[in-house]
């Protein structure tokens, strides 16, 4: 694309302006003078000699500009990893607590999609009990199969269906419909896969003393006022009943920790015996005793070696005790995540100002065991280090090509001083435009040095240019500005304006709104900044 654009550029576009532009008089064909001395140039040329004049003022106020922004950025400007998805789809999550069969889930999703269904917004349903969904979008991570839990997936007519759609679940849940789960309802997002936008990771040696730092994890986003719904990703322990052998006791009555093993799994789990065949098929059949309830497990008869009948109650003692039905690692370390999902601000600032709430319990944790921030911030973070590991191939590159233009070192210089001026145009548009910082408009931002890099090596030339043919150098300073302004100012209003219908996408409007204020007021400030900088730089001599 780029070695096309280059193609038309230096072939199509002179040989539209001979067909196009009109041909000037015969007495501006060669008078400099006669084609700059209209009153926008002489008014602009006055201001870019005050420029060059108070160098020091311009320059200072230009950095403090450049500071504010950042200031700006950090203060004013919200930080968001992705935005939302503009499709039509509304996700209902369902979590039952842990051991719920898949009975109660299935009854509870056809609950909801009762409701869904005389909506007026939905235009088609799909539930999924036992498992999340297919892959349908990319950035959706499907859940692990889970009797407990559900997801029901409602695509309404357009997207104000869908935002009512969701406000009347979000009041259905949060006036207590569905008390006997956690009913979470969301949209999707574009990036990488984030299951829950705030969460943070407790790690330690010991599930037990994980759980209770978890616990305190939970109460201190509990009490931020822009989270909603926190909890652990461990859920509640379920009961689970143990059998502790006595070897003493199984030779007493006659048995082997192997047989009493193999007879449990011929009751409980099932031996396979043959396989029977059918065509190209085969199918194992598996003999299995007749399961009673739990209740009955402590009179469960077993066969000893001599053809007696006793009861497990006799193997051993039987234990009710409560256990987690899922352990999760991370880097070999039992961890549970603290996860919430946030109303009325962006994921990383509240993700941010509860690391700083957290401070006390971290300073006091145990040793062995430390907090980890995960949800967006996380993702952020790791699609951010993908681009610094190429930025340096990407700042060697662009150094070489400037200074190969430049063939000076306090050019190059002077040009990669003007490239951060974007920040101040790109903070006002966000701020303007109420969009959120992210991964997005970091993209633009990278974009935007590249611009504001270009018009410096254009007004720099022909500076250049005009010392060579002689111009003392304060005039050649004003005068190359002068000459640059139109076609600079011509071409960031262009670049402008072909980003004004992306404003209104969802997935681009901050690159959009970053490269619109950037270009505009960065090229603005560079007109106005670099003839103060050079002068300051060259110590040129200023007009009496």
């Amino acid at each position: 694309a780029l070695l096309t654009s280059w193609l038309v550029a230096v072939t199509f576009t002179p040989m539209l302006g001979v067909a196009l532009l009109r041909e000037p008089r015969k007495d501006q064909q060669h008078s400099h003078e006669a084609q700059y001395q209209g009153t926008l140039y002489r008014r602009f040329r006055m201001l870019v000699q005050h420029c060059v004049r108070y160098r020091k003022s311009v320059v200072l106020l230009t950095v403090a500009a450049f500071v504010l922004a950042l200031v700006g950025m950090q203060t004013l400007v919200q930080k968001q990893f992705f935005p939302s998805s503009d499709r039509p789809e509304v996700l209902v999550d369902i979590y039952l607590p842990e051991g719920s069969s898949a009975q109660q889930t299935d009854a509870l999703a056809r609950r909801i999609e009762a409701r869904l269904q005389e909506h007026p917004d939905v235009v088609s349903l799909s539930s999924f009990v036992g498992a999340g969904a297919p892959r349908f979008f990319l950035s959706l991570n499907p859940e692990q199969p889970n009797p407990a839990f559900a997801k029901v997936i409602a695509i309404a007519a357009d997207a104000a269906g869908r935002d009512r759609l969701i406000a009347e679940l979000r009041a259905q849940v949060a006036a207590g419909e569905y008390p006997e789960a956690r009913v979470r309802v969301h949209r999707l997002l574009f990036g990488p896969p984030v299951t829950w936008p705030v969460s943070f990771r407790v790690l330690g040696p010991d599930p037990l003393q994980v759980r209770r730092i978890a616990e305190q994890v939970k109460g201190v986003m509990q009490a931020h006022p822009h989270t909603v719904d926190a909890h652990l990703d461990w859920n509640e322990r379920v009961p689970a009943v143990r059998l502790a052998l006595d070897a003493e006791r199984l030779r007493a009555i006659g048995l082997t920790p192997r047989e009493l093993s193999s007879q449990l799994q011929l009751h409980w789990g099932g031996v396979p015996v043959t396989q029977l065949r059918q065509d190209v098929r085969s199918v194992q059949l598996v003999l299995r005793g007749t399961r009673g309830s739990i209740e009955d497990f402590a009179d469960l008869p077993l066969r000893t070696s001599d053809g007696r009948t006793v009861t497990l109650a006799q193997a051993g003692l039987i234990e009710l005790v409560s256990e987690d039905p899922v352990l999760r690692r991370y880097n070999r370390q039992p961890f549970i995540q603290v996860q919430a999902d946030i109303q009325g601000a962006q994921p990383p600032d509240v993700t941010w100002a509860l690391w700083r709430d957290l401070q006390p319990l971290r300073e006091q944790l145990p040793a062995g065991y430390h907090l980890d921030i995960g949800g967006s911030v996380e993702r952020s973070g790791k699609a951010q280090e993908s681009l610094r590991k190429v930025q340096p191939i990407m700042i060697g590159l662009m150094l070489v090509i400037i200074m190969l233009q430049m063939r000076s070192f306090s050019g190059t210089l002077m040009v990669l001083a003007t490239a951060p001026l974007g920040v101040i145009g790109a903070v006002l548009a966000l701020i303007v435009g109420n969009q959120p910082f992210g991964f997005v408009a970091l993209l633009g931002m990278t974009g935007l040095a590249g611009i504001l890099m270009r018009n410096t090596l254009i007004l720099t030339k022909q500076i250049d240019d005009n010392l060579e043919n002689g111009m003392p150098r304060l005039e050649s300073l004003v005068e190359a500005t002068v000459q640059r302004a139109r076609p600079v100012l011509l071409t960031a209003l262009a670049a402008a304006l072909a980003f004004v219908p992306l404003t209104l996408d969802a997935f681009w409007g901050p690159l959009a709104w970053v490269l619109i204020g950037g270009t505009l007021i960065g090229t603005l400030i560079t007109l106005l900044f670099l003839p103060a900088l050079y002068a300051l730089w060259f110590r040129v001599a200023a007009q009496r």
